[in-house]
């Protein structure tokens, strides 16, 4: 029993040995003043902590889902303020609470609002975060919570743990940057982190495959403003007098922002160095012309970064590590494992055979253009389904709505008896619909096998992180991409890439898997394995809409075929009768004209 609770502690230590090293950090960190540093060497260190702990926050929100923030200084803010008006009547732990907590809130407020509007993406949510904060400036400059000549602390008055009050604000400042480390290492390593990467990467995509974007978001605006409100409270006791051109000024967020692409704000540890190299900058030079040339240095180190070091350095040695470690590949066992128990092969399909997913009247309009004119489509239990049809007849458009990437005007999904048509896609996702894209939109900044992950973690399956590990390299190995796992997407050709397509419907686990244009691009040899491949995928029970311009490949695959011109149905049946009807021929070809 012993030696068994001595390997459970040993392998527990490995796996959580960052956290070990965080609380070691902020143990040696909170030792220093008994050993009676410089009161300047405290003030410095304390910054120090201040931007990490604020950049690190920002990089939660914005470097993990890719929603750039010029605003972060309004949850900032919220923090110093309710600092200024809480503090002399909370103890201190309260207070900061409650400024992270009030931070928090406005987050959410915010979030709730505009994470449902999808245009409000990249450079807009920019400009409204920046608004944001202007906004909240007015407020509290003209009303009594600051009215003008800012507000003085000197009420609020932090507990002696050391021998002065100074060391008690610079131990709170250090721990609240070292618990947002450990914050920002636990999200990355999650599959909630997972989750925000594929929504910086490809927010759309993300949906589709099973990732709540939308409760992602919010939880990591909630999680980035908590942290920036405590700190915000903590600096609030710090400078002791806070006002609104000082607390809301535009430089703040630009420093954050600063920090972490220097560092790296993809990874967890990146803001923390930016903000060690850009504050050690900015007061080793504090005075006369030293002080511009230190924010000249600081400027051009950006530009620098900008150019050469577009993951930051925190990248820059990720990238240098990954090329010195194991590929996956090379651990993973040689033999090629069943990604499912086969199931028998669907018999020939008949009208008897039940529904898997139906449209019932279906109809889309884009702006006056009816995209989906009164769509009604069955979709039977183990059948390959071809769906075909002239450029611009409604074909990507429908699986679009079937995913749950488009929300149809009217009409009703219905899957396996259950109406879809109020279920987001992540949901979709997680009842058992997967689909590939005419373009292949992998995620871009992670890896092969990264992208093969997120739909076992997300979709019908909802694997954890080690079982959905092993889940994608069988997919990958399945559809021969097993040697390229450790690759990026950037690496591959346009066959494999559109094997990675299929690999993330495979990882899925998914009931029905929608095909658009699998074959597109593609050389007559690898349409020849793609065609192989989608048989294979079919004999190990899937379900299967097969869009594709094809035609030899879509009469050797489908059981049934159903042709769409301008957004209707106009044929269904056994594939070699429904090329030969009429209303199909004249859909491609045109109708013919009599002679005069």
């Amino acid at each position: 029993m012993a030696a068994g609770g001595a390997s459970i502690a040993t392998t527990l230590a490995a796996k959580y040995s960052t956290l070990l090293w965080l609380a070691a950090a902020l143990v040696l960190f909170a030792a220093l003043p008994l050993a009676h540093p410089p009161l300047f060497f405290e003030s410095f260190l304390y910054l120090i902590f201040f931007w990490i702990a604020l950049a690190t926050s920002w990089a939660i929100l914005s470097g993990f889902t890719g929603y750039v923030s010029f605003g972060h200084g309004a949850f900032y803010g919220v923090g110093m303020y309710a600092m200024a008006d809480l503090g002399p009547r909370l103890p201190l732990p309260v207070a900061l609470l409650a400024g992270g907590a009030l931070a928090a809130l406005l987050g959410i407020c915010i979030g709730a609002v505009v994470f449902r509007v999808r245009r409000l993406r990249g450079e807009l949510f920019a400009l409204l975060t920046l608004a944001l904060a202007i906004v909240l400036a007015t407020i509290v400059l003209n009303t009594p919570i600051d009215g003008g000549p800012g507000v003085f602390l000197s009420d609020v008055r932090p507990p002696k743990i050391y021998s002065n009050a100074s060391s008690t604000i610079y131990l709170a400042g250090a721990s609240v940057a070292i618990a947002s480390l450990a914050v920002a290492w636990l999200i990355q390593r999650s599959k909630f982190g997972r989750g925000l990467f594929a929504i910086s990467d490809d927010e759309d995509v993300a949906e589709i495959l099973g990732v709540p974007t939308f409760a992602s978001k919010l939880a990591a605006i909630a999680i980035s403003s908590f942290i920036a409100g405590v700190i915000g409270a903590v600096h609030a006791v710090f400078v002791s007098y806070v006002t609104v051109g000082e607390t809301f000024s535009i430089s703040v967020p630009l420093f954050v922002l600063m920090m972490s692409v220097l560092g790296g704000a993809r990874r967890w540890w990146g803001p923390a160095i930016g903000a060690i190299l850009v504050t050690t900058l900015s007061y080793s030079f504090v005075s006369g012309d030293f002080a511009l040339a230190a924010r000249a240095l600081i400027g051009l180190t950006l530009v620098l970064a900008s150019l050469f070091l577009p993951e930051g350095v925190a990248g820059l040695v990720e990238k240098a590590r990954r090329a010195w470690r194991p590929t996956a590949a090379s651990q993973a066992p040689a033999a090629e494992p069943r990604i499912a128990a086969l199931r028998p092969d669907p018999a020939r399909l008949d009208t008897k055979t039940p529904a898997l997913l139906e449209a019932r009247n279906v109809r889309l309009a884009f702006r006056g253009v009816q995209a989906l004119d009164g769509v009604d489509l069955i979709i039977r239990q183990g059948e390959i389904l071809g769906l075909v049809g002239p450029n611009g007849s409604g074909k990507s458009t429908l699986i679009n709505v079937l995913s749950g990437l488009y929300k149809a005007d009217s009409g009703q999904v219905i899957l396996e008896g259950r109406d879809l048509s109020l279920t987001p896609g992540h949901l979709r996702a997680r009842l058992g619909v997967a689909r590939t894209f005419q373009i292949p939109r992998p995620f871009a900044r992670q890896s092969v096998l990264d992208n093969a992950m997120i739909p076992a973690m997300f979709g019908a399956s909802a694997l954890d992180s080690a079982a959905a590990r092993k889940g994608a390299m069988e997919a990958l190995r399945f559809v021969g991409l097993a040697e390229r796992a450790d690759a990026m997407p950037a690496m591959l050709n346009l066959h494999q890439r559109k094997f990675l397509e299929l690999a993330r419907a495979l990882a899925s686990d998914a009931k029905l898997i929608m095909l658009d244009e699998v074959l597109a691009g593609l050389t007559p040899r690898e349409i020849a394995d793609a065609v192989d491949m989608v048989r294979r995928i079919h004999a190990r029970g899937a379900t299967i809409l097969f869009v594709e311009h094809n035609m030899r490949a879509v009469l050797e695959l489908t059981d049934r075929l159903i042709v769409m011109n301008r957004g209707r149905l106009i044929a269904d049946g056994p594939p070699h009768d429904v090329v030969r009807d009429p209303a199909v021929v004249a859909a491609y070809l045109g109708a013919p004209h009599a002679e005069g």
